[in-house]
């Protein structure tokens, strides 16, 4: 048999020779990686440790460990494939164990065979998932007083930033304003130059900066001419994440000669370490990602922020929560880091989550207080409301309005559309100067060739008094948001207005014989949009945010873990933007943007994490998680249950009841999770407990992957001690325990309460309990079905303590009778 297999391997080899289709694959060897080895190797000692403070990845002993992993890699890769024929990227030694190599399928084939390899898995694509929020957070007014003041709100610790880069030169990065940064002698994080001027990304406020595109170029997708072989963000989307994080506090936001306010990160003081893997035109390859957590984790983070994620679950692993970049994660818990990452934009729709593993606090997007609105005020008396952060026509008068269709130039119908008013050379200028222009917006809005800014700058060069982009078709999923403009400006997005106001301008336009206008009579005025509108109704889940259930594979079935954890701020949000960006057209050349997305929800908490991890440095990432999910609100700023924007008939937007699988545990309270009285924690052999728990795992892949055995399991995946409950097929009854821990520093008596809904019946005990601080109590929670549903039931768990604290778990259950 053992000559079968070398026959085989030699056959595989030779036809890979000629075989000239080279991918990227990520492959996993026999052994344990740098945050797992425990020493029996003779000659090299343990690098594992019991306690993060302990871990060194500088150390000697490590430093020895890494070479001899590396050693194993080249050994096994030159025993199996011929020198020159394949391009190794990437060695992974710290969090998981293998490489990264450019090779064509026979020889991924021939690899996949080799002794000490445990999987070899071809790399995929990662996508983005894309201020005034730190008041709205209450940061200003009770967090940052707490710890010194805005001027120290994170000081020395590091926000990782795996994304698409920074514009250094920023003010939200600069360091002419602060007092002077220290040293952070645990910290070593490279700094690249910029390649043209020599000049280091790095000054003190940004510690670290490096860019990953080594599978990016394999694969053929990588243009240095407008990615930019360095940390230097090509794209606007990177830059405006870490200010949300660690942005400078105070900094003006202005924006066609006004300012919006002043903007700051939500720990102005932290640091800010720069992994950029996401590019322009293509985003990221899981390899590239893989690397930069690996750096990260290597340099000394204390917190990671993924506004990225892969583009739908992984088909490789037969759980989404063993696929090699949730595996890295994993790995970078145990090691202390923090991890945040965005839940996805795929919303409204159920099971549309990126984000899979209970080790990751994953996080959705809410819509703030804040919204911008405006309106077109016809000349009939009718109000028509549409967005454009804008100011009013001249002296609030009223205008002419001209359709673009009614003032075209020449024969450039059939090569542009002249109606998105892109192209002012398409357009008479002298029958729109002082008039309103009337525009459309057509699928060219849609797929970013036109832009709101254009339209700004078409009206603006043609001498308009304003302009009106009226949407007269349906775009399903399309979010329109406000567009900051230097002019007059509004966009009409409800379907049913646009026909009020083209009915109006066509009556009141005379025509010719030919249907040529030949007289504007259609008046109008654009109020002052510059101003946002403050509401009640806030925080609430905003329509593109990406719902539950979690998934446990590839075929959508549900898992037995409640996702998302919390819910952030992720909806117009002002923040830093590179002028060389182009991930947002309307911004383009612009210092700061107002965009949205769960990529924006990240950052918030990444930066929260920060203040707690500052007030708390011994706590584990799982603490810091617990403190934020068991103080958030369920509430919103009026006292009602929060609502989440859904679609109606026509793609309408309408406001629905809320449930855990919009907002997780609920709105996070930054307040609250500074002193959250209880936690729940787990360690990195809970998480491989839980993963050996999960029906139908192949216990085999969860050895292979983690590099840890399954040698025990809980009774069932929701026994994982995190604070929610998830049972997505509940039959008869259920006991579930958790453990709290008292991170306080009293003595304090909590009484618990419950209720669930009438199909599932929830108890929980001991009623009440003392708990001294640093000491930890067990909590059972029995669910058992009542009828047989097809829907979840939702209730929660409460914990009131007797000196103030609350500690709220959600719970989400479905019966399958007994």
């Amino acid at each position: 048999m053992k000559g079968i297999e070398v026959l085989c391997l030699f056959l595989l080899l030779v036809r890979s020779i000629v075989s000239g289709s080279h991918d990227v694959y990520i492959v996993a060897i026999e052994g344990d990686p740098v945050v797992s080895y425990e020493g029996n190797i003779e000659g090299l000692p343990a690098t594992a440790t019991d306690t993060v403070e302990e871990m060194d990845f500088h150390s000697d002993i490590v430093r020895a460990y890494s070479i001899h992993l590396e050693n194993k890699h080249n050994e096994i890769l030159d025993s199996v494939l011929l020198e020159g024929s394949y391009t190794k990227l990437y060695t992974y030694r710290h969090l998981i164990n293998g490489f990264a190599v450019h090779m064509n399928p026979l020889q991924a084939e021939a690899l996949r065979r080799a002794p000490g390899v445990k999987y070899v898995e071809r790399d995929t694509k990662v996508r983005k998932l894309t201020t005034h929020t730190p008041q709205f957070l209450g940061l200003s007014t009770e967090v940052w007083p707490t710890g010194g003041g805005f001027d120290r709100a994170g000081e020395d610790i590091v926000i990782g930033f795996v994304d698409s880069g920074i514009y250094p030169k920023h003010p939200s990065f600069s360091t002419y304003n602060t007092e002077p940064f220290g040293p952070l002698p645990r910290f070593k994080g490279k700094c690249e130059a910029d390649p043209e001027t020599r000049r280091s990304y790095c000054n003190g406020k940004i510690v670290g900066a490096q860019h990953f595109a080594k599978a990016a170029i394999a694969a053929g997708a990588f243009n240095p001419a407008i990615d930019f072989a360095s940390p230097l963000d090509g794209d606007g989307h990177g830059s405006h994440t870490a200010a949300i994080a660690a942005g400078n506090n105070g900094v003006p936001v202005r924006l066609h000669g006004r300012e919006f306010g002043k903007a700051s990160g939500m720990a102005p003081r932290a640091r800010i370490a720069v992994y950029k893997v996401l590019y322009r035109l293509f985003g990221g390859y899981v390899s590239d990602v893989v690397a930069a957590i690996e750096q990260a984790v290597e340099d000394g983070v204390d917190i990671l922020n993924l506004s990225v994620g892969p583009n739908s679950p992984p088909s490789a692993t037969r759980t989404t929560f063993l696929n090699p970049f949730d595996a890295a994660l994993l790995s970078a818990v145990k090691a202390g880091v923090f991890v945040a990452q965005a839940a996805g934009n795929g919303g409204p729709f159920p099971k549309t989550l990126v984000s899979f593993s209970p080790w990751i606090t994953t996080v959705a997007a809410g819509v703030d207080d804040r919204r911008y609105k405006n309106q077109l005020i016809l000349g009939n008396g009718i109000n028509i409301p549409g967005l454009g952060v804008s100011p009013a026509t001249h002296g609030n008068r009223t205008m002419n309005l001209v359709s673009a269709s009614d003032v075209l130039i020449g024969s450039s119908v059939v090569k542009y559309n002249p109606l998105d008013c892109q192209r002012p050379e398409l357009l008479n200028k002298n029958k729109v100067e002082g008039n309103i222009l009337l525009c459309g917006y057509s699928f060219n809005f849609v797929s970013g060739t036109a832009s709101i800014k254009k339209v700004s700058e078409t009206a603006k060069s043609l001498h308009a008094a304003g302009f009106v982009v009226a949407v007269e078709n349906n775009y399903p999923g399309i979010k329109f948001d406000p567009v900051p403009v230097s002019i007059p400006g509004i966009v009409i997005t409800e379907i049913s207005k646009t026909k009020e106001l083209i009915d109006y301008y066509n009556c009141s336009t005379r025509r010719d014989w030919a249907g040529r206008a030949i007289s504007f009579e259609a008046t109008a005025s654009i109020a002052n949009g510059l101003a946002p509108t403050l509401y009640n109704s806030a925080p609430q889940v905003a329509i593109f945010s990406s719902r539950g259930p979690d998934v446990k594979d590839f075929s959508f079935q549900d898992a037995d873990v409640l996702k998302p954890d919390i819910l952030a701020p992720g909806n117009l949000i002002w923040a830093a933007w590179a002028p060389n960006g182009t991930d947002e057209a309307n911004y383009v050349g612009e210092g700061f943007a107002m965009i949205s997305g769960t990529s924006m929800a990240a950052p918030h908490i990444s930066g929260i994490a920060a203040l707690l991890k500052q007030k708390n440095p011994k706590w584990s990432p799982a603490a810091i998680k617990s403190a934020l999910m068991t103080t958030a609100t369920t509430l919103d700023k009026g006292g009602r249950p929060l609502k989440a924007q859904e679609y109606s008939g026509q793609e309408i937007l309408t406001l629905a009841s809320a449930t855990p699988f919009d907002y997780g545990s609920g709105a996070v309270n930054p307040k609250a999770a500074v002193d959250p009285g209880l936690v729940f924690d787990a360690s990195h052999a809970d998480y491989i407990k839980f993963l050996c728990s999960v029906p139908g795992i192949d216990r085999y892949e969860v050895r292979n992957i983690t590099g840890v055995p399954c040698t025990t399991t809980y009774m069932h995946p929701a026994d994982l001690n995190i604070p929610s409950v998830a049972v997505s097929h509940l039959k008869g009854t259920r006991i579930i325990k958790r453990t709290v821990t008292n991170v306080g520093s009293e003595t304090e008596t909590y009484t618990i309460t419950s209720h669930m809904s009438p199909e599932i019946a929830l108890e929980v005990g001991p009623p009440a309990f003392t708990i001294l601080p640093g000491q930890s109590r067990d909590v059972t929670i029995t669910l058992t079905a009542r009828s047989v549903t097809d829907t979840y039931s939702f209730g929660e768990v409460l914990m009131k303590g007797d000196r103030g604290h609350k500690v709220r778990i959600p719970v989400v259950a479905m019966g399958f009778g007994s």
